[in-house]
């Protein structure tokens, strides 16, 4: 039974979906046998109406359930993704990809989820892969990683088979220009369900619903956050260029608050300073920044944004103090050792 139909035109009406119409539409968009025009209408509506937390919530839970396992579930417990939604059309650098490096070395297992570039020249599959980073479903190869380097990567096509089914249609929205809710669900489906996360969201709107989302899950503790750098610009992670609205979830579930690079003991930067450009030319940022060297203010938004997930995984009293640990992680060797590390042990798995 194809159910999109009469759930599409309860969309149009106005009405929000249950938990059990929601996961329902989910399934039926991932299978073969629903046409293309039936898929188009549903995503059509239901993005016109506005996506509940709610739903939002049910649609990440049934994509979690139908991937692939993996062999971290003995880690997650104790482990963080820092993931963005993208979108953002910043041309930000790979920060949270760099951040969750420094939360390794620090202590943090990192199971990072992420896929190609999509508004950006460097995505986070791409600078990883970049880097030497396996981009495989190999899991013996992605449990080594974790062992030896503290950080794993998930390629996200490799461990969603039920996305097949789902592409054609997103390809033929985004033709048309419109976003759906598979433009921010990729965030909440690490298949490996890290206890913790720090997700950037490409619009303030996005960022309640999602801590929302994220709370309904059962994630242990984690932010959500838009950095503001002007009236028509933002960032998909925290900024030390702008204000940055976050709100918390689980254990962290008070925080609702918008700071300032001021109010967080940094300098303000001009946004240039944290753009990014091919993955190849981040690689060569990346060697200068654990030199001491490269953009000051890219430096410390990257700091900013693994200072923040030292404070939700408990490593750091707040913010501050996670951002001026991981500041000395990043610029003060540790890190720079740890990538000579990772480089020898991505070559031989090559």
């Amino acid at each position: 039974m194809n159910i999109l139909p009469a759930l599409s035109a309860r969309l149009e009406a106005g009405e929000n979906l249950s938990r059990s119409e929601a996961r329902s539409a989910a399934l039926d968009l991932s299978r073969e046998d629903i046409s293309l025009e039936h898929k188009k209408r549903f995503l059509k509506t239901l993005t016109n109406k506005g996506e509940t937390t709610e739903e939002v919530a049910t649609f990440a839970a049934t994509f979690r359930d139908l991937a692939r396992k993996t062999n971290l579930e003995d880690i997650a417990p104790r482990a963080i993704d820092i993931v963005g939604t993208g979108g953002s059309k910043s041309g930000s650098y790979n920060i949270s990809s760099v951040s969750a490096m420094c939360v390794a070395v620090a202590g943090v297992p990192v199971i990072k989820h992420g896929n190609r570039a999509i508004t950006s020249q460097s995505g986070s599959a791409d600078f990883l892969g970049a880097l030497g980073v396996p981009r495989t479903d190999d899991l013996s190869v992605i449990r080594r990683c974790m062992d030896e380097l503290n950080f794993t990567f998930l390629f996200a096509p490799s461990f969603h088979p039920a996305f097949k089914e789902i592409v054609p249609v997103r390809k033929a929205l985004a033709e048309e220009g419109m976003r759906t809710i598979f433009n921010i669900l990729g965030p909440l489906i690490n298949p490996a369900r890290p206890a913790f996360e720090l997700l950037g969201v490409f619009s303030r709107k996005w960022v309640h619903p999602l801590a929302g989302a994220l709370g309904e899950l059962g994630l242990r503790s984690g932010l959500t956050v838009h950095g503001r750098l002007d009236e028509n610009t933002g960032m998909d992670e925290f900024s030390s260029a702008g204000e940055n609205h976050l709100c918390g979830f689980g254990q962290l579930a008070d925080v609702d608050v918008t700071w300032t690079p001021d109010d967080l003991g940094l300098s303000a930067c001009p946004a240039i300073e944290l753009c990014g450009r091919t993955a190849d030319e981040n690689v060569a940022t990346l060697h200068e920044l654990v030199r001491g060297k490269g953009p000051k203010g890219l430096a410390d938004t990257i700091s900013l944004n693994a200072g923040a997930a030292l404070w939700i995984a408990g490593e750091a009293d707040d913010i501050k103090q996670g951002t001026k640990k991981a500041y000395g992680l990043l610029t003060g060797g540790s890190v720079a050792q740890w990538l000579e590390k990772a480089d020898r042990l991505y070559k031989s798995l090559a």
